[in-house]
């Protein structure tokens, strides 16, 4: 699956998307960060370029904003850079019961876990149908296969998430486009502290290392795995809600996830 197009990383200043970014490089691709944190992005194109010896160009933007995507798309266009292979990994969550959590924080994480990734997919899909080929992979999570008290919006962010690219994927069969999710389940990123889990029991048996789910996804998108689920624990929790009555699946899901 190689071209001679960049892969746009978004959420590439840390955790999977940093991974994501290294793992890319050292197979000689070319690429675009994308992250709030000019000063992280910074640090890693210039260690991916010394290591790896490739072109990392970098964009400083809020993606949960529209319009600064637009100009992110407008300032590729300009600079005449191919996107080939888009991996839409920026996103957050938040921990609480929501009677009790900040609904503006709510409705950016709608911004960033859905939107941004629909319009982003929107922007560069066509110049990869247009030349058949190219790849999506979007970073879901386990959250995607059950509803989640006390992180209500974000479990169902990531649902839409996993929906949409299994029917992008159906959508794309016939072409040369390669369309997955990623599922990771807890991860040592910042995620967790972000979404302020220090109360949650949710990261207390243990978390998959960032690099160690970045290297799944990446492996499984290159295989044309359209649902990634990284761990055999993740993969058997995945699975086993399939067969569980849904008011049980949310009782092991609050108990599971529930406060120290």
């Amino acid at each position: 699956m190689k071209s001679t197009g960049y892969v746009l990383i978004t959420g590439a200043s840390g955790g999977i998307g940093m991974e994501l970014a290294k793992i890319a490089a050292g197979k000689g691709y070319s690429l675009i960060l994308a992250a709030r944190n000019e000063k992280k992005l910074l640090e890693l194109k210039a260690e991916l370029e010394s290591k790896h010896g490739i072109s990392v160009v970098i964009h400083q933007a809020d993606l949960s904003k529209p319009e600064e995507i637009t100009k992110m798309a407008e300032e590729l266009k300009i600079k005449k850079l191919k996107v080939s292979y888009l991996i839409n990994n920026a996103g957050f969550g938040l921990f609480g019961e929501f009677l009790e959590t900040d609904l503006d924080a709510e409705l950016n994480m709608i911004d960033l876990n859905i939107r941004s990734l629909t319009h982003l997919t929107k922007l560069f899909l066509p110049d990869m149908t247009e030349r058949n080929e190219g790849g999506i992979l979007n970073i879901a999570s386990t959250a995607a296969f059950q509803p989640g008290p006390l992180m209500a919006v974000y479990y169902a962010t990531k649902a839409y998430v996993l929906s949409f690219t299994e029917a992008l994927e159906n959508e794309l069969k016939d072409t040369n486009i390669r369309v997955s999710a990623l599922c990771p389940g807890p991860t040592d990123t910042g995620f967790s502290e972000r979404a302020d889990l220090g109360k949650s029991k949710l990261f207390n048996n243990g978390v998959m290392r960032a690099d160690q789910a970045a290297q799944a996804g990446f492996d499984g998108w290159m295989k044309g795995k359209t649902v990634i689920v990284p761990g055999l624990q993740n993969k058997i929790l995945a699975g086993s809600v399939r067969f569980m009555p849904r008011k049980m699946i949310t009782s092991i899901v609050r108990s599971v996830q529930g406060k120290n």
